[in-house]
């Protein structure tokens, strides 16, 4: 009985020091400062280049576990990527970067249409919105019918058809 208990005590022991090794990317950059339009890219945990320098005019996330956020070369817009580089969705642009995480929640861009996703990447309200606003603690001001009006370099949105939202994506009926 006591070959037994030390026996599972050891196999215990050594299955809780096995740890699964966890994957992500680490940005790199050449150059003394890390700032927009500095060449940076990619490297695994092994230290192995996964996405080149080059391959994005910038890339803003410092570590990529699920989501990275960089600048698409041709078109400036900025991406959403995964860890093999695959383009999830466009993130919507809010002072000339990256939208703010408000209330757990950022804007995404899909087929021209606006949705939320968390600080992890996973879409959780899908783009439908042709204007929608970040949270403002439970509910986010969205349209489906909107107008942008450009002042100089800003623009705004004029609707007669703004409504509340949950964080579930529910309409909240006044």
């Amino acid at each position: 009985m006591k070959k037994i208990s030390f026996c599972l005590l050891i196999i215990f022991l050594i299955s809780s020091c096995i740890t699964k090794k966890e994957h992500y990317l680490i940005k790199f950059y050449e150059g003394e400062y890390d700032e927009i339009g500095v060449p940076s890219g990619y490297l695994n945990s092994k230290g192995d280049t996964i996405i080149p320098i080059g391959k994005y005019y910038y890339c803003y996330t410092d570590t990529i576990r699920n989501l990275g956020m960089v600048i698409e070369k041709e078109t400036s817009k900025i991406i959403g990527i995964d860890q093999n580089s695959n383009e999830l969705y466009e993130i919507f642009k809010y002072d000339k970067g990256p939208d703010y995480i408000e209330n757990g929640l950022f804007r995404i861009i899909k087929n021209g249409k606006i949705g939320y996703a968390d600080s992890s990447g996973k879409i959780i309200i899908k783009a439908q919105f042709n204007c929608a606003y970040p949270f403002n603690g439970e509910f986010a001001k969205v349209s489906d019918y909107c107008e942008t009006i450009k002042h100089g370099e800003h623009s705004i949105w004029k609707s007669e058809n703004w409504y509340q939202i949950t964080k579930k994506g529910k309409r909240v009926e006044k």
